[in-house]
């Protein structure tokens, strides 16, 4: 053990004598009354993405060579469908993505689609379709010269403090077996507004529901990002799309049946209106005018149908909710009508009046997630919760029992040990280094999962053999490197169940030693160990594929890792 690893080694042992070596990571609760299920997230921060059992314990990972941008889902033939961060100059806010990649079970990339430019760039969140095609939000460049022409109010522009001009939204669908766009919707070509009467788009605001207000919210922006859709999700039943528009205060549905020149117009579809919204609801303010009293979401996120589709979840984070900011998982009902369209009320505001079903907690001040963060409907009537900037997951009943909580032991450097404190997110508040999207829960028949090894490996975080005796692993196994790809160097975690004498050695494809990381007797526990990317004698190895191998008396096992230069 090198100098460097033996000051972290104490450095972690005396953080922790020094917390008491109290429980911060990890699984905290698990009830009977929780959904059965395996469940899925991203760190923000991290490169790997990760599917656990109700025990907390890892079934499966995938890595890649980019951090999420910032949604994560499996398919039903069990490849990752992710995002991924492309670090560029032009849209650097909150949210920013860049592409999208599938990689399967085996953690092999086999699909991989770049949206960005000085002109456009995806962000957030995908939606993948029944037909194998893949729904993404943008971000499209507009100049605020564009703008301005088409009814903006120059004094609401950025101007000098954001040089990019101004980013509506749009959505793209995406073909992966012929890389191209299948359909694709702007919310350019549906505004309305009342500030300029020489433009063709002017008009009375709270006569045209179905259309977007240029200039809300009022007053000056201070970034080009006007909307800031944080979510997607697609009703095969209706043939419809719902997003989240943060900055409104709105959640909206669009009609997917039209063509990609229909969706541009205000007619055609199964909805007979184009492109146009069909519903929207959170903030009348947003179409009606008047004041806020009637206002229900405040910075929400992930909106999403219930399973049956006549009811809608949404994570409504409450930054600036009147009384105090505080988060609620909000569900209500849509006011569906005839040929599935929406009803307005007699005051031109569509429903419903109130909410179906609200979680907060007791007091509604302990949960608030003041940016990203989900939640979504369980098979057994349950409720998972992402409080994101925290790293947060639980599971409630239908009361608001707590049934199941887990917290997100991984940070920008991997997994942390149990007991070390949660590195804070720079200087904001509540935030954490573990901070996550959102989770989604899968359940135990998922198709997903059918043909595939989901046997729980054992813990994320690390656990240190001196300390914690207390909980030890029942097999043999070596678990996936991380970060892989590596690029200067990666972690090898592994199990041993006993005291035994442990080999671990580091081979090129064709079967020549490269390195023995490890040859000597270890206790029972959590182990792991750094690979430098250099062999026996010091020196860096070449890019490439290498394999390493674990033997723990009659156990043996190998794993192939990819090096990067």
């Amino acid at each position: 053990m090198n100098i460097h690893k033996i000051i972290y080694f104490l450095a972690i042992v005396g953080a922790l004598i020094g917390q008491g070596q109290e429980q911060t990571v990890g699984l905290f609760l698990n009830t009977t009354a929780a959904a059965p299920g395996y469940t899925l997230f991203a760190p923000m921060s991290y490169n790997v993405t990760y599917l656990i059992d109700n025990n907390g314990e890892l079934v499966q990972s995938w890595s890649s060579e980019y951090r999420p941008g910032l949604s994560v889902y499996i398919l039903e033939n069990g490849d990752l469908l992710r995002t991924r961060i492309i670090q560029g100059q032009l849209f650097q806010t909150g949210g920013h993505g860049g592409g999208v990649e599938i990689i399967d079970w085996d953690g092999n990339l086999v699909w991989e689609f770049d949206y960005f430019s000085d002109q456009y760039w995806q962000h957030h969140d995908i939606e993948s379709l029944p037909n194998g095609n893949v729904l993404l939000i943008a971000w499209e460049h507009k100049a605020d010269a564009t703008a301005i022409a088409n009814g903006r109010n120059p004094n609401m522009l950025a101007g000098s403090q954001q040089p990019f001009g101004f980013w509506p939204d749009h959505i793209i669908e995406v073909n992966p077996e012929s890389n191209s766009i299948a359909w694709e919707w702007h919310v350019w070509d549906h505004l309305i507004q009342d500030y300029d009467s020489s433009k063709v788009n002017y008009g009375v605001v709270s006569d045209h529901p179905e259309l977007v207000n240029l200039n809300y919210p009022s007053g000056p922006n201070t970034s080009g990002d006007w909307l800031h859709i944080n979510a997607v999700d697609y009703n095969a039943e209706l043939d419809q799309i719902i997003l989240s528009v943060h900055h409104f205060g709105e959640i909206w549905i669009i009609d997917h049946s039209t063509t990609t020149i229909e969706a541009a117009s205000h007619t055609g579809g199964n909805s007979g209106k184009g492109g146009d919204l069909l519903y929207r609801w959170g903030n009348p303010q947003a179409y009606i005018g008047g004041n806020s009293n009637e206002r229900i979401f405040f910075g929400q996120h992930d909106a999403r149908w219930i399973e049956d589709g006549s009811q809608i979840m949404v994570f409504n984070n409450g930054s600036g909710r009147p009384g105090g900011s505080y988060s609620s998982i909000d569900v209500i009902t849509q006011p569906i009508g005839e040929d599935n369209l929406y009803v307005l009320d007699s005051n031109g505001i569509y429903g419903p009046d109130a909410l179906s079903w609200q979680y907060t907690s007791t007091p509604p001040g302990d949960l608030f997630a003041a940016n990203i963060s989900g939640a979504h409907r369980l098979e057994n009537g349950n409720t998972l919760i992402c409080d994101g900037p925290r790293g947060h997951y639980f599971e409630v009943d239908s009361a608001g029992s707590l049934v199941w909580d887990y917290v997100n032991p991984v940070v920008n450097t991997g997994p942390l040990y149990q007991g070390q404190e949660i590195p804070t997110q720079g200087s904001a508040q509540n935030s954490t280094l573990n901070r996550t999207f959102r989770v989604h829960r899968y359940p135990t028949d998922y198709l997903g999962f059918a043909g595939h090894n989901l046997e729980p490996t054992g813990p994320i975080e690390l656990y240190m053999n001196t300390h914690d005796l207390t909980y030890l692993p029942d097999k043999h196994s070596l678990h996936q490197n991380y970060p892989n790809p590596l690029n200067p160097e990666t972690i090898i975690p592994y199990d041993l169940p006993e005291n035994i004498f442990v080999n671990i050695t580091i081979y090129d494809l064709l079967g020549r030693q490269v390195k023995t990381l490890v040859n000597q007797g270890q206790n029972a526990g959590f182990n792991s160990i750094k690979w430098n990317a250099t062999n026996d004698y010091g020196e860096p190895v070449s890019a490439g594929i290498y394999l390493y191998q674990i033997q723990a008396g009659t156990f043996y096992q190998t794993r192939k890792m990819a090096l990067l230069r």
